[in-house]
């Protein structure tokens, strides 16, 4: 995958913004940072994997490198992440916060200690708290910002055994919903995109890959696995200049699973 090879509509439209990108180096925000990259953006793409971090790196077209500022961070350290954030923002503001980073074990509820659901609302919430909380002030005196949350289908209900996260997305949507409310009046937007099943590291928890492939394709409209590319094109819109009346929503791109 290169960004070189993506044609977006509006092309310009993330020129000298600033973004930062929590979970970017993974299956979903490995493209859409690299599609970040070709529209002019700045990006701050955090993610602990480090071979990831290296494959995006290795990606990453010569050109575009110089915009891409990798950091190597694990989510669960608060006090480093708020640091962090801070030396980025005592440069200059950030514009866009994708808050994408999350964990997702899976077992029985009646099998999770309340540490480990303490453990994904940590990383899954109130770490975007922080994100959002850090960048908060350079946007409200720029009287512009973006926040784009990455929620969930599973919180439409069908999957089993994943109590902690899909708690902690609902709590991620449920905060989209506040900031949009909340910040509107600064020019800041807060919207939600939920993906649906994608075929990424999160679908290895399935035992049975090609009957999990089937069960996704009957539940779709559209008859075809999601790319990277579809998540990458609503958040590249969301993130945009143009989106500016859209607030407090939250999109669905699962292919027409959930319908409202």
């Amino acid at each position: 995958m290169s960004a070189t090879n993506v044609v977006i509509g509006t092309s310009d439209s993330m020129q000298g913004r600033r973004v930062l990108y929590t979970g970017a180096s993974g299956g979903l925000g490995h493209q859409t940072t690299l599609d970040l990259l070709a529209t002019g953006a700045t990006v701050f793409a955090i993610d602990r994997d480090h071979s990831k971090n290296e494959f995006l790196l290795s990606d990453t077209p010569p050109e575009l490198a110089e915009r891409l500022h990798l950091i190597e961070l694990d989510m669960t350290d608060m006090d480093a992440l708020t640091k962090t954030l801070q030396d980025i923002t005592a440069e200059a503001p950030i514009d866009v916060v994708i808050n994408n980073a999350a964990i997702y074990p899976s077992k029985p509820f009646e099998d999770f200690s309340l540490d480990e659901h303490r453990a994904v609302h940590a990383v899954n919430v109130e770490a975007a708290l922080i994100c959002v909380k850090e960048a908060l002030p350079g946007m409200r005196d720029q009287g512009w910002g973006r926040i784009i949350n990455v929620t969930s289908i599973t919180l439409s209900g069908g999957w089993e055994n994943l109590s902690p996260y899909v708690q902690s997305k609902g709590a991620l949507l449920g905060l989209t919903r506040a900031w949009a409310r909340e910040f509107g009046k600064w020019g800041i937007t807060s919207n939600a995109i939920a993906p649906g099943a994608f075929p990424t590291d999160a679908e290895k928890i399935h035992p049975d890959p090609e009957g999990y492939k089937a069960f996704v394709l009957d539940h779709q409209s559209i008859k075809r696995r999601g790319t990277p590319h579809d998540i990458a094109s609503v958040i590249l819109f969301l993130a945009s200049q143009g989106a500016g009346f859209v607030t407090g929503q939250s999109i669905a791109v699962d292919g027409g699973w959930n319908m409202n």
